[in-house]
């Protein structure tokens, strides 16, 4: 994730000293019900300002004010669709240009409420309660836009800028949003039709399905130039290579049904996409990503990335919830790597799985290197645990963490939703090493030694590491090119649903 910042001088302009009643707010409101939500933020701003005209200056309106009415006009250029309370009033006044120099109270708190539902559903985006509703338990953003108005009435330039309050990865995807709605009007792109009669198309391959595979590339920008050859050749190759990984595809050469219909998803579901996953990020602080260190967890990605001072310095395959055990969407602290770990079996686990296997074979436990600890079963340190030799604790309601595995085989897999709800990585040593790489107690040998000693034993991190397991669809990577996730969890069908009827 990149943080883009704006520095806004918080001035506060000179408006003109025109006063207004501040009885008058009351009534506004009670007029313009749908608005009454915003009624607070709009009351704290004229409080500031001694109840006096904001929008006006000594020529009449002032520009920000036909910026903002522009921006109210294009929301779906910030992936929204919603329909503007009290739009056609709103554009009667904002076009009334022969009557904009005598300030009017209803028309005044008319643009201030304009502003605060810009801002509510463009920088702090849907109601928590209902995000919660998906799963999502990291922390949403809490601020005011009430000082943010004055730098834009300063400077009414700023809102055409990047704004500190979103995340960089918002823009990145704005701008993705806009290329695909290009394409739709382009016309988008045809359905490929794989020939029945074989299992896939590798290269050196012809048939009529590769002169619709190379468009298709060519129009989503994986392949620069469309040459209209039936020929599966090395040009066409490095283009299905690119949208392999932008895909999550295991990036070999063979083209099978499963690839074609990952190719034949709309533009139009694509922009749905792109979309919700904006909306996720207007939920997110910048300053989540202003540590030193931390970890970041993307479940349709099934990826771990570490980062440090601002760049990936560990990207690792992870296993993930199944659908009936998903992995929470969370932020924790990490404080403690266990190394050689007891596996100490959850309830639920012990009643569903070990019970009935230990009721079918009396030397289950033996075989699976499992003790009774009063009424709890543990499985010992050892090849056969299933947290591996290593596990990393971030303390949380969920009972989440993260660990090794002897199951190695799953990371080779595309689709990596096989866990109980835990986290399991790919690169365990390397995610050992990087976190205690600054603590002088540790060397890689003695990380090693501690990971092969069978020898349960916990480490308290000297520097506590934040991990924030998110849940993100589609992503802009720093070279500029989108990549598409799997839903695994069916959340981004609810998140439209939800941002499609949002309404006041």
């Amino acid at each position: 994730m990149e943080l883009i910042v704006v520095i806004s001088y918080q001035r506060v302009p000179s408006f003109p000293p025109l006063p207004f009643d501040s009885l008058q707010i009351d009534p506004f409101f009670k007029k313009y019900p749908r608005l009454k939500y915003l009624k607070p933020e709009v009351e704290a701003l004229y409080q500031k300002h001694g109840y006096h005209f904001l929008w006006y200056d000594s020529n009449g309106r002032n520009e920000f004010a036909d910026l903002l009415y522009d921006k109210i006009n294009n929301l779906d250029q910030e992936g929204l669709k919603i329909k503007v309370p009290y739009q056609e009033k709103i554009h009667t006044i904002l076009l009334d240009s022969g009557n904009n120099e005598n300030p009017k109270v209803e028309e005044e708190l008319l643009m201030s409420s304009l502003y605060f539902f810009y801002a509510d559903r463009v920088f702090k985006g849907i109601d928590p309660k209902k995000s919660k509703e998906l799963g999502w338990y990291l922390p949403r953003k809490k601020q005011s836009y009430v000082n943010r108005l004055d730098s834009l009435l300063q400077d009414p330039s700023l809102i055409n800028k990047p704004d500190k309050e979103l995340l960089g990865q918002y823009y990145k995807l704005k701008e993705a949003l806009q290329n695909y709605r290009n394409i739709e009007k382009n016309g988008g792109w045809n359905p490929i039709v794989f020939p029945s009669k074989i299992k896939s198309l590798k290269p050196g391959d012809t048939a009529a399905a590769i002169l619709q595979i190379r468009n298709r590339l060519y129009i989503s920008g994986d392949l620069k130039i469309d040459t209209k050859k039936n020929e599966y050749d090395d040009e066409l190759l490095a283009g299905i290579l690119k949208y392999k990984e932008r895909n999550a595809f295991t990036p070999d050469a063979e083209l099978e049904p499963k690839h074609i219909k990952d190719l034949n998803i709309s533009v139009n579901e694509r922009i749905k996409t792109l979309m919700v996953n904006m909306e996720r990020c207007r939920w997110l602080s910048p300053s989540l990503t202003q540590n030193e260190q931390y970890i970041v967890v993307n479940i349709p990605s099934f990826t771990l990335t570490f980062f440090k001072k601002g760049q990936a310095a560990l990207i690792s395959k992870v296993v993930v919830g199944k659908s009936m055990n998903k992995t929470v969407v969370f932020s924790g602290q990490m404080s403690q790597i266990i190394f050689s770990p007891y596996w100490n079996i959850p309830p639920n686990i012990l009643r569903r799985e070990i019970l009935p296997a230990i009721a079918k074979n009396r030397n289950y436990l033996a075989r699976h290197d499992m003790e009774w600890v009063g009424n709890r079963v543990r499985q010992r340190p050892g090849p056969q645990n299933a947290l591996g030799k290593v596990k990393f604790v971030f303390p949380n309601s969920h009972i989440i963490y993260m660990h090794d595995t002897p199951s190695k085989s799953l990371f080779d897999k595309e689709q990596r939703a096989f866990s109980h709800g835990c986290i399991r990585v790919e690169k365990p040593r390397d995610l050992a090493i990087m976190a205690l790489e600054d603590d002088k107690n540790w060397t890689i040998e003695k990380i090693d030694a501690a990971m092969n000693r069978r020898v349960e034993k916990s480490y308290s991190l000297k520097t506590k590491i934040p991990v924030y397991i998110g849940y993100f669809t589609s992503w802009v990577d720093p070279e500029g090119e989108v990549h598409f996730y799997d839903d695994v969890y069916g959340h981004d069908a609810r998140l439209l649903e939800m941002l499609l009827t949002d309404s006041i």
